[in-house]
């Protein structure tokens, strides 16, 4: 009997990987499936880890081919395709244990053309963070919509976040070109000619970034590499003219913004015998994209797109390293037209040049440009207000000091002005300026409210001269701000600080919330007790995942107050090791729902750490989520970070690192620094001690300051010479070393900022994991 859906993944040298990836499909909710493993002729040992599973699991099968690509070794695989439904996996990345169950109900329910899904990103180093790429096009769910009514959707590039139904596949003919970048051509065609598109905001794939990031500004000059970028671009802009011209402002914008850039960027490493070749290809791209389109695009591109049409080769090579060198991190400094003072221009490459090599408008800054930026870097409380610090300044102005700044909190369309300090702080240029700014809001402002579940905001106002710049408070930055505590501000009214979907700061006022006021270990199960204020909806406790939820019995004593509840999760009831719902961090995270209503969940008013306890290899976590509500997580036993600091001693400063023994001894700390668009890295090892049932892993600061040789120095921007260090284990068993999670409750403790000598120092957790940016 043909399987309904058939997995093509080819793979090349790919031995660190494609276990992992033909794991994360072993694992699948949805069972009816055949994998094709395409090998494209590799050379190390991806062959043998492609035929165990071949061995193991029937499902999976082997054909090999001579080294052609990725998009030939795709096609052979659709040829050997049985299954009613295609998709295709990149054998170095992951798929979500749910994807193919969600994506074939949705076609079995719209009877669509195929149906695709959110993505994120991952590696040891950042974590799993939001693609961007996708987070427009599969903000919401949108059965049976098309790219012709939701026109985000012609960002869609990639092949591999699908789910296709063979018929329609065959039908119109689809295969991948012969070169790099050959999904688009593909994906696009597709959007176009399909009947309906499933969209769905679920994750449904994982896509392997290289630890040390991937930014375009440091790729090595590779001529073949661009040109198959132009040719498939060249591809995608023909299909446009042909069958799609309402497409077109979404397809050029994003050809200008992403392809047309890395030409330009490339001129930053391009060796002088191939500097005429690369402005013909440019010029070759350039001049297929909607002028007009680009004239209205931003002062830089601007910029790019004239020096690519006269072909100024030194000016192309200026703008490619004033980019790479930071030169528009937080919005170039502008300065004062010298002729007419009300006029700003961009103090751009080539401003200064006579002859100018382009017109002087190009370097006019626009003034809806010129807008106020804001962060939150830290929300705490003492005894009589909630306090907000954060920065505030005016992108692309030097700070004025005469400047005047005012907030505000914002309730139900009324201002109230709050008390505010201002500081020196770095400012997005990295440079030390009066950008700082304390805001206080007093509890009794927020105990005098009505009693309503309600939301507020703050808002920002910069005053500098006869200009003048507002903006909600908003960009809630790495540490304290992400997990931000909540407090009581009057009998029965909980403010919780959080953030919200578009950025924003927000307070939610909360009465009487069902609430977490103990919980403990206790004879292998945890014991939560808490308080149910008001009337209860239900006596069901209930433990709700992705894949559904699981019952527990719930004992509910009544008072006059409402009533109090105790239940008992035993460990064995909760651990699904087998079935993790994140495929990279092997996590699964529970909340815990009390009653029958939709959002009944828990807050977290009586945590004040982690409740952990390890159970068939399994660490359990007792925990808060941003918003501070209880979760339940399942994972891997691995180290926690629970505590971080720096001391200062006669030999120097000493940082430590420390947290619970979870398992043997053994585990080897490090901190690893990667190289640049590399896996590559360096390693500094910790001391490490253990007493009391903790370990502490600690360093001299100085082994992990850079040497003169790793310094990168920039009159543009001082935050170019970031080194940037994560901490590591490497556990005994010779298993692969992972980044080590910092406790959600250490949040609060961070960033730890300080200077050593003429560096600066932050330690800051980033998507789950423990770094430290020294510049």
């Amino acid at each position: 009997m043909k399987p309904r859906l058939s997995v093509v993944v080819p793979f090349y040298n790919v031995e660190d990987y494609i276990g992992d990836c033909l794991d994360s499909l072993v694992r699948q909710t949805y069972g009816d499936f055949e994998v094709i493993l395409v090998d494209d002729g590799s050379r190390d040992g991806s062959a043998v880890v492609a035929k165990s599973f071949c061995d193991r699991d029937g499902r999976f099968r082997v054909v090999t081919q001579e080294n052609q690509g990725l998009g030939p070794a795709r096609n052979t695989g659709v040829r050997h395709a049985q299954g009613e439904y295609l998709t295709f996996v990149d054998s170095d990345d992951l798929v979500a244990r749910h994807a193919y169950e969600i994506m074939i109900r949705s076609l079995d329910d719209t009877g669509s053309s195929f149906a695709a899904g959110n993505a994120r990103r991952f590696n040891n180093t950042n974590g799993v963070r939001p693609s961007w790429s996708h987070r427009i096009p599969f903000a919401t769910d949108r059965p049976a919509t098309h790219v012709f009514e939701f026109k985000p959707l012609a960002l869609d590039r990639m092949v591999w976040n699908k789910v296709y139904r063979r018929s329609f596949w065959d039908r119109f003919g689809y295969e991948f070109p012969a070169i790099r970048y050959e999904d688009y051509p593909v994906t696009l065609k597709a959007h176009i000619e399909a009947i309906t598109v499933d969209c769905l905001s679920a994750p449904v794939y994982y896509w392997r970034e290289r630890e040390s990031g991937e930014s375009i500004t440091q790729l090595r000059f590779e001529y073949s590499n661009l040109y198959d970028r132009v040719v498939s671009a060249e591809m995608v802009l023909d299909l446009i003219d042909k069958e799609a011209p309402e497409l077109r402002n979404q397809v050029h914008g994003v050809l200008a913004e992403i392809d047309l850039t890395s030409l330009v960027l490339a001129f930053g490493s391009v060796p002088e015998h191939e500097q005429d070749k690369l402005v013909r290809l440019g010029q070759r791209l350039a001049g297929r994209l909607d002028g007009h389109l680009l004239r209205k695009a931003g002062p830089y591109q601007r910029l790019e797109y004239r020096a690519l049409q006269t072909g100024d080769v030194d000016l192309l090579i200026r703008l490619a390293r004033f980019r790479a060198d930071g030169g528009l991190r937080g919005g170039a400094i502008a300065r004062r037209h010298p002729v007419l003072p009300w006029r700003f221009e961009n103090q751009y490459p080539g401003l200064e040049d006579h002859p100018r090599p382009v017109s002087r408008k190009v370097y006019q800054l626009p003034r809806p440009e010129i807008e106020l930026h804001n962060s939150v870097t830290s929300v705490g409380w003492d005894d009589q207000d909630l306090i907000l610090r954060g920065t505030a300044e005016i992108l692309h102005l030097a700070n004025d000091q005469k400047s005047a700044l005012r907030i505000w909190l914002v309730r139900d369309g009324k201002r109230f002005p709050l008390p505010v300090r201002r500081f020196e702080a770095l400012d997005l240029h990295g440079r030390s300026a009066e950008v700082g700014f304390e805001a206080r809001v007093s509890r009794t402002l927020l105990a005098g409210f009505p009693r309503d579940e309600a939301l507020s905001h703050f808002e920002v106002e910069i005053r500098r001269g006869l200009m003048r710049r507002s903006a909600k408070l908003r960009n809630l930055r790495p540490g304290n701000p992400q997990f931000p505590a909540g407090a009581w501000v009057t009998d029965g009214v909980w403010i919780q600080p959080t953030r919200a979907s578009s950025g924003q700061l927000m307070l939610m006022q909360m009465l009487r919330p069902y609430e977490l006021t103990s919980a403990r270990v206790e004879d292998g199960a945890f014991v939560l007790a808490g308080r149910l204020p008001g009337a209860v909806t239900g006596t069901q406790f209930r433990l709700s995942r992705s894949s559904g939820d699981a019952v527990v019995p719930m004992r509910i004593q009544r008072d006059d107050d409402g009533a109090t509840f105790t239940v008992r999760l035993p460990f064995e009831a909760i651990v699904d090791a087998a079935n993790p719902d994140d495929p990279f961090t092997q996590r699964t995270v529970r909340v815990p729902r009390v009653g029958d209503g939709d959002q009944d969940w828990l807050l977290a008013t009586g945590l004040s750490r982690s409740v952990q306890a390890v159970h068939e290899g399994r660490l359990l976590t007792v925990t808060r989520s941003p918003a501070n509500y209880v979760n339940l997580h399942e994972g891997p036993v691995r180290p926690m970070a629970e505590s971080l600091e720096v001391t200062a001693g006669a030999d120097g400063h000493r940082l430590t690192v420390g947290g619970p023994m979870l398992e043997h001894g053994g585990t080897r700390f490090v901190w690893r620094r990667f190289f640049a668009n590399s896996n590559d890295y360096v390693d500094a090892e910790c001391r490490l001690e253990s007493t009391d049932g903790r370990w502490s892993a600690g360093i001299a600061l100085a082994e992990l300051l850079p040497s003169p040789d790793m310094i990168v120095r920039s009159s543009l921007d001082p935050m170019a010479g970031l080194v940037d260090w994560t901490l590591f284990a490497e556990p005994a068993n010779g298993e692969s070393a992972y980044a080590v999670q910092p406790d959600v409750f250490l949040y609060d403790r961070l960033p730890i900022e300080l200077e050593v000598g003429d560096r600066r120092i932050r330690l800051q957790p980033r998507a789950g994991t423990v770094h430290l940016e020294i510049y």
